[in-house]
Parts: structure tokens; sequence; C-alpha cells
């Protein structure tokens, strides 16, 4: 039997939480969430009612990078010929009158060759069945594009962890007010907290602010299946990264400025780059971030509060210290911090 050295063990990261917090709605205003300031140099925990107190933690020159994807309804319900229910969560937005795409399907014996309708507007027929309860399906229909009735049938892919069918609000909720680009299926949830107002005032504080694309996939939310994380694989997620932020990262070093991601995705896409020798950049992005990892771009983070024994968490525990950011999240605990997406956020310095 090989022995897995504990900081390689998922059982190590691994806690428990009361289920009344999980945050199934956003609050109110985006900037009521609250806030947990983590230093990594005091080892110290800052705790603030509201997010928007971070404007005292930006300073002129900081760099602040978001990511700008914005959410697609992937969610959609059909039916069988029996009349059995089924949902879907497709990995890619459909264009046009026919579309191949990957989904997940929830429903019983889901079979290769089956076919499901969606109000008589949309034709779904799987193709292939993989491993993992992922599908090969492709989406038909006749009188409207598939994008177009996408957002008819389609709902907001909340995580399964929020017990509730999608409402109206979530289609504005699960997305950040900078989303621009569409083509994820979960959110950049360290963006909801930044609403219009506070972009604006910390523009005005000189806060540098620039964007990257990171269209998220199944791959960030898909569960560590292996005891040993070193043999956990992140599917690739597309990103983009133009070379007006590539300058602004380059002077920010230089000048020995910080650079601030705003969720995982930001510092796995700013740290993949690094890693393709900070170059614009268009493709493919599998960079798996676990304790050990070497940072080379990200000063400071901003993310949320993420799940037990999940590549989000490793990221974080090799950013801070996993020992750091368990206390942390006990105190959050404590102190009642609602969790996951909808949750409050931290800000990790």
């Amino acid at each position: 039997m090989v022995l897995i050295p504990k900081e390689f063990d998922i059982e190590t990261y691994n806690y428990k939480l009361p289920e009344d917090l999980i945050a199934y709605y956003p609050p109110k205003e985006r900037t009521e969430s609250k806030l947990l300031v983590i230093d990594r140099k005091k080892e110290e925990f800052y705790f603030h009612e509201k997010f928007s107190e971070i404007e005292n933690y930006l300073k002129e020159g900081d760099l602040l990078i978001l990511n700008n994807t914005k959410v697609f309804p992937a969610r959609i319900k059909g039916k069988k010929a029996t009349g059995g229910e089924v949902e879907l969560l497709l990995f890619q937005k459909p264009e046009g009158f026919i579309f191949t795409t990957s989904a997940l399907i929830k429903g019983k014996r889901i079979k290769k060759g089956q076919e499901f309708k969606v109000n008589d507007a949309i034709k779904i027929k799987v193709l292939e069945k993989y491993e993992g309860g992922k599908f090969l399906v492709e989406l038909k229909s006749k009188e409207y594009k598939l994008e177009e009735l996408i957002y008819k049938y389609g709902k907001a892919p909340l995580p399964p962890y929020i017990k509730r069918e999608p409402e109206d609000i979530d289609l504005e909720r699960y997305q950040t007010v900078y989303a621009e680009k569409e083509g994820s299926i979960a959110a950049p949830t360290a963006g909801f907290h930044f609403d219009e107002i506070l972009l604006t005032k910390l523009k005005e504080k000189g806060v540098i602010i620039k964007y990257i694309t990171l269209h998220i996939g199944y791959g960030t939310f898909a569960p560590i299946k292996v005891k040993d994380i070193r043999k956990h694989k992140i599917e690739p997620e597309y990103v983009e990264v133009d070379e007006e932020v590539i300058s602004e990262i380059k002077l920010a070093q230089a000048e020995k400025r910080r650079i601030i991601a705003v969720g995982t995705t930001v510092v796995r896409t700013l740290e993949f780059i690094a890693r393709k020798g900070f170059i614009p950049y268009k493709g493919f992005c599998d960079l798996y971030i676990y304790p050990g990892f070497n940072f080379q771009v990200v000063s400071a983070m901003i993310t949320n509060f993420h799940l037990p024994k999940s590549s989000l968490l490793l990221l974080v525990c090799a950013f801070a210290g996993r020992s750091l950011i368990f206390k942390a999240y006990e105190e959050a605990i404590k102190r009642k911090y609602r969790f996951y997406s909808y949750g409050d956020a931290t800000f990790i310095i």
C-alpha cells in the first residue's frame, strides 16, 4: 500500500458545514455580503459586515483583474416519449438550428439513441454516453434558432447545493454586473459582490481595473474522485487574455504593485499565462493549482468560501496555506457567514 503524504490526501481538505449556512439566495444588494480579510503574513483575520468595506484595503496603483465571462441559461428540462422528465446541463450554448454538445443529464435510465422534447420546440437526441454521467447530445429546432429558444426555455445553471428551482432573479443575480462574453455554465462568483457604484469608486481611487475571459465549464466544479489530489485532472476551459492586460501585468510587476485576482478563475488564467511566457492568448487552459504550487503573478485574491474537497478549496489552500484557510473557515462558521456561490466573500492578502 502506497502512503499518500497528508498534504496530498483529499481527506485533508474536508470540513463540516451546517446546512443553514449555505446561501440559497443572494443578498438584497450585491455589496451587502459580509467580508472576511485573511492576512497571510500576520496570520490574522478582519471581519466586516459589508463587502463594500473592501474599498479600505485597496489603494492607488493596485491592478484588479476580473473575469468578464457571461453565464447562459444552460439548464433545460425536457420530456421522454413516455412522459418522464429529464433535466440537462448543456456544456455549450447552442446556436443555429442543429447543435451538438456535451451535457449532464438528470433522469432515469438514460440510453444512447434516446430522444427528448422541450415543449415541441426543441428535439434532443442522446448520441453517446460517457463515464461520470456525461453525454453527447444533439439539439434540433425548426422555426427558431436554438440561441433564441434557450432563453425562452432555459434556466440559470444554479449549482446542485442550491436546492431549489432557478427563479427569474437568478438570471440577473447569478451573473456579474460586468458580464460581457457569453459562454459559461457556472458564474465567476467572487465578482457577484461588486456593483457599478463600487467599481466606479475604486477607479476614482486610482485602482486599475482590467478584464480577462475564462468560460467556466464542467472542469471547474467537477468533484475530485481520487484520494491523491496530484492525480486529479482539470478539464480544459476557454480563456482570452489580450495585449493590454499583459502590458498592465508586466508594468505592475516592474513597479512592485499588487496584482489582485477576483476569483479562482482569474488566478488560474493569470498563472497559466505566466507559464505561457506572458503573451496574448486565446485558447484552452487546463492549469490545476494545488498545495505546493509556485505563484508567479497573483499578489492577493478575492474569492468566496468553497466546498470541501474541491479543486477551488485546494487553490486557496495553495495560496494561503491549509492551516490558515481552515482557521478562517472555522471562524467564519462561528460568525454565521454564508457559504458558496451566493455567500460571503474573502479577501486574501
